[in-house]
């Protein structure tokens, strides 16, 4: 199985002083992962942004490049039109294209969010 990852799970398994780190190191193991631009986009954007890592943006597409380097990452487009996706309020819009892309390619989306109501959700 291939899984998408969401933003919050790759900000999770890239910053090694998030608090979920460990859980999302440990669970990336032998997995096969898949980024999306709009994933890679979100990490670089909380990565960088003052009130969340503040990160230089140097060493957030630094780090993102290793990552998807050491990985092995494979990367998917955004292809799916935002009207093909049905989320039923404005906090799921994000979170329901991304489940709803993953759907698309044959995969899951990978997630820390335990509030994203999709059967193609796996939650660590």
């Amino acid at each position: 199985m291939k899984y998408l990852l969401d933003v919050n799970l790759l900000l999770a398994a890239i910053w090694a002083n998030h608090p979920q780190h460990a859980k999302a190191f440990a669970w990336l193991e032998g997995r096969d992962v898949v980024l999306c631009p709009l994933a890679e986009l979100g990490f670089l954007r909380i990565s960088t942004n003052r009130k969340a890592i503040n990160a230089p943006m140097k060493q957030a597409r630094k780090l993102l490049r290793q990552f998807a380097s050491e990985r092995n990452v494979q990367r998917i487009p955004d292809d799916l039109m935002p009207l093909d996706s049905a989320p039923e309020a404005s906090e799921e819009v994000t979170d329901h294209y991304l489940a709803d892309l993953a759907t698309k390619h044959g995969m899951r989306l990978a997630t820390l969010d335990g509030g994203i109501n999709h059967p193609k959700v796996d939650v660590l």
